[in-house]
C-alpha cells in the first residue's frame, strides 16, 4: 500500500483498539437499521463518488495507468520533462487508488455484513498491490542516475519543484533502495506479508468466543471485546473481576497460536529492514520520518525515570477505592462513577465549538463546515464499525466515522477525530499532493490538542466539585492510558525485536515474563499484577504495526505543549500552529513540530506531560480530601 493508505490504516487501529464500548452497548435487535438513520446523520460518501458506478470506473483506470506508468521503467534519465510525466501520473495513480479504496472501505464500514462492499474492499486491496508492484522501479531509477544529472533536471524543470522535500528524502535513504526488480518482488511480497496480522485480526475479532458472565444487573451476559470496557469499569469488583479472568483465560488458551503469528511479523519486518540493509527493525521503521532511534530511546527512559506519578495514582486509586489489594481489573474504575456527563449530539456539537474557539476564527469556519456538511456519520447502526475514525481523501473533504451515545466521552472523541479531520483538510489544501500526506509522528498532535483544549475549557467552566473530580479523573486516565501505557507498548515491542535480532525464540512464555515484568515496573509496588494478565500482550494489535504506537505518545506530549501555548500566547502561537497543520508532509515531522514551537528531541515535552499529570493528580486528591 502507499504511504497515505498505510496512515488512514495504522490510524484506524490506534482508534479502534479500546474504544469499542459503544458499539455493543445495545443489543443489535436494538439497533436502529442503516436505511432507518436519518441523511442528515449520516456522512455524504457521494462527495467521493455519487454512485457505485462512479467507482467503478476509476477503479477500471488504475490497471490502465499501472501498465502504462510501467512503460516509464529505465526511460527516467532521459530528460526532465520525463522523470516529471511519470511522477505526475504515480500522483494520479496515488490519489485516484486513496479515493477507491476510502469509498469502498467507508461503505463498509457502515454496515460491516455488506458482502457487497467487503467484495468491493477486498478487490481494491489487490489492486493496490499490483499499483505498488507497478510503481516500485521509480525509486531504484531515480536513484541510479547520477546526483549532478538529478540536480540539472531539477533546475530545468520547474514542474518538478512540488517534488523538491521527496527527492531530498529519497537520497537520504540512498543507501535502503535496493534495484528494480528487489523492489518489485519485495513489493509482490506485501500481501503474503500482511498474513500474521490477518490471522491475528480473524482469531482475536471473528473466531474466539468468549464465554458468559454475570453484569451490574446479575443479569447472565455474553462477554466480548466491545462489552469488555463497560465491564472493566464496573463499579461491582465482582463483574470487573469476572470479566477480566474470562477475557484473558480466553486469550491464554490460545497464546501459543499469538505467539506464532507475532513472531511471525517480528520476523517479516527483521527480513525487510535486512534486506534494505538497516541496522535494525526499529531503524527502519523510525527512518521513513527521519526520527533518530535515539528519540525512541529517550522517550522510553524520560517515562522510566519519571513513574512514581503514576505509582501514587496507583496507590490513590487503591486508597479510594477502599482495597486491601490493588489489581490489575480495579485500573480501570473511575474514581467519581456516578458523575457522568449526559448529553446528546447538538449539544455535543455546540461544546467542541466553544472548546476549540481559541484556535481562531479561521478554524472556527472549517470547523463549522465539518458539522453542517455531512462529514461526520453520528450515530449506530445494526453491522457498523465499531470506535471511532477520521480518514482524509485527497481533493475532497476529510470524514469522521462516530458512535455516539450520548456521553461525554462522546464529545471528546468528536473533538479527537475533527482534529485529525481538520489536519486532512489544511494539509490537503493547502500542499499539492506531492507532499499532502503528513506522518503519524505528527497525526495524534492535531486530534490531541483538540482533546487538550475542549477538556480545559470543561475545567474552567465547571463548578461542581463532583464533576471536575470526574474530569480530573479522565485526564489523568487519558495520561496513564496514552503515555504511560503506551510507553510500556514501546518498550515491549523495542525489548521484543532486539531479542529477536539476537537470535531468541519467540514464544508465549517469553512473551508472557516481558509483559509481566513490564507492568510490575510501570505500575509499582500498590498494584498486584494477576497471572491472567500475562496473556495481554495477545490482544494488542498496535504490535502488528511496528514501532508506531511510541508515535500516541511523542504526539500527545506535542499536543499539551501546543495547547498551552495557545491558550497563554494568543495569536502567535495560534498562527504557528495552524502553519503547522497546513504543513502536511513537506518536511520532517520533527523539524514540523519545531517550527510550531515543541522539540520532540528532546525529553522535556513528554517530562512536562507528566509534570503537569502529577499537578492535576494532586488537584484531584485535595477535592477528595473535601
Amino acid at each position: 500500500m502507499r504511504k497515505n493508505q498505510s496512515l488512514s490504516v495504522a490510524l484506524l487501529v490506534g482508534a479502534m483498539l479500546f474504544s469499542c464500548a459503544g458499539s455493543e452497548s445495545a443489543e443489535a435487535a436494538k439497533l436502529p437499521a442503516r436505511s432507518e438513520i436519518p441523511a442528515e446523520s449520516r456522512w455524504k460518501l457521494e462527495d467521493i463518488y455519487p454512485t457505485d458506478e462512479a467507482w467503478q470506473a476509476d477503479f477500471d483506470r488504475l490497471k490502465p495507468l499501472s501498465q502504462k506508468i510501467a512503460s516509464y521503467q529505465g526511460q527516467l534519465d532521459q530528460s526532465a520533462a520525463i522523470l516529471f510525466e511519470c511522477l505526475n501520473l504515480r500522483d494520479e495513480l496515488g490519489l485516484t487508488s486513496g479515493k477507491v479504496f476510502a469509498y469502498a472501505r467507508m461503505r463498509r464500514d457502515e454496515n460491516t455484513a455488506n458482502s457487497h462492499y467487503q467484495a468491493l474492499t477486498s478487490r481494491t486491496e489487490s489492486l493496490l498491490a499490483e499499483v505498488g508492484a507497478a510503481t516500485a522501479f521509480i525509486e531504484p531509477d531515480i536513484l541510479a542516475m547520477p546526483t549532478e544529472k538529478l540536480a540539472a533536471f531539477r533546475q530545468e524543470e520547474s514542474k518538478l519543484a512540488p517534488y523538491a522535500f521527496y527527492f531530498e528524502n529519497l537520497l537520504r535513504q540512498k543507501k535502503h533502495v535496493l534495484s528494480p526488480a528487489e523492489e518489485a518482488l519485495l513489493s509482490k511480497m506485501s500481501e503474503v506479508g500482511h498474513s500474521p496480522e490477518n490471522i491475528f485480526t480473524m482469531l482475536a475479532r471473528a473466531d474466539m468466543k468468549f464465554p458468559e458472565i454475570k453484569d451490574d444487573q446479575g443479569q447472565i451476559t455474553q462477554l466480548s471485546e466491545g462489552r469488555y470496557r463497560t465491564f472493566i469499569m464496573s463499579p461491582n469488583r465482582n463483574v470487573r473481576q469476572e470479566a477480566f479472568q474470562k477475557l484473558f483465560a480466553t486469550y491464554a488458551q490460545y497464546r501459543n497460536t499469538f505467539a506464532a503469528t507475532l513472531g511471525g511479523t517480528v520476523k517479516k519486518n527483521i527480513f525487510y529492514a535486512s534486506s534494505r540493509k538497516y541496522d535494525s527493525a526499529i531503524a527502519a521503521a523510525l527512518e521513513s520520518d527521519n526520527v533518530p532511534v535515539s528519540v525512541y530511546n529517550r522517550l522510553v527512559d524520560t517515562v522510566n525515570e519519571n513513574l512514581a506519578p503514576l505509582h501514587r495514582y496507583v496507590a490513590l486509586k487503591k486508597k479510594v477505592l477502599n482495597l486491601d489489594e490493588m489489581h490489575m481489573y480495579d485500573l480501570y474504575t473511575p474514581l467519581v462513577p456516578d458523575a457522568h456527563i449526559k448529553m446528546n449530539y447538538e449539544e455535543a456539537r455546540t461544546l467542541v465549538q466553544q472548546g476549540l474557539h481559541p484556535l481562531g476564527e479561521e478554524y472556527g469556519k472549517v470547523l463549522d463546515q465539518a458539522l453542517s456538511s455531512r462529514w461526520v456519520d453520528i450515530y449506530e447502526n445494526q453491522g457498523k464499525q465499531s470506535g471511532a475514525y477520521s480518514w482524509g481523501v485527497y481533493g475532497v473533504h476529510p470524514f469522521v466515522l462516530l458512535n455516539f451515545n450520548h456521553r461525554l466521552e462522546d464529545a471528546m472523541t468528536l473533538a479527537h477525530e475533527l482534529g485529525h479531520s481538520l489536519h486532512s483538510y489544511y494539509s490537503n489544501s493547502t500542499q499539492p499532493y506531492a507532499t499532502h500526506d503528513y506522518t503519524i509522528f505528527s497525526a495524534e498532535v492535531a486530534s490531541t490538542t483538540n482533546e487538550t483544549l475542549l477538556l480545559d475549557h470543561l475545567m474552567k467552566t465547571t463548578t461542581d466539585p463532583k464533576k471536575k473530580m470526574y474530569l480530573l479523573n479522565e485526564y489523568l486516565e487519558s495520561v496513564r492510558t496514552t503515555v504511560f501505557r503506551q510507553a510500556m507498548f514501546a518498550e515491549f515491542e523495542r525489548d521484543l525485536y532486539a531479542r529477536a535480532e539476537k537470535g531468541e525464540a519467540i514464544t508465549a512464555d517469553m512473551l508472557d515474563a516481558m509483559w509481566h515484568d513490564l507492568n510490575v515496573k510501570y505500575y509499582g509496588p500498590q498494584m498486584v499484577v494477576d497471572k491472567e494478565l500475562n496473556a495481554e500482550w495477545s490482544r494488542i494489535p498496535h504490535f502488528y504495526y511496528n514501532f508506531y504506537v511510541y508515535q500516541y505518545v511523542t504526539g500527545f506530549s506535542a499536543a499539551n505543549a501546543l495547547a498551552s501555548q495557545i491558550l497563554n500566547e494568543g495569536e502567535p502561537a495560534r498562527a504557528r500552529y495552524v502553519n503547522f497543520l497546513k504543513s502536511g508532509g513537506s518536511d520532517y515531522s520533527i523539524e514540523l513540530l519545531k517550527k510550531a514551537g515543541v522539540d520532540m528531541s528532546s525529553p522535556e515535552p513528554v517530562r512536562i506531560t507528566i509534570q503537569r499529570f502529577e499537578q492535576r493528580l494532586g488537584e484531584l486528591e485535595k477535592l477528595l480530601a473535601q
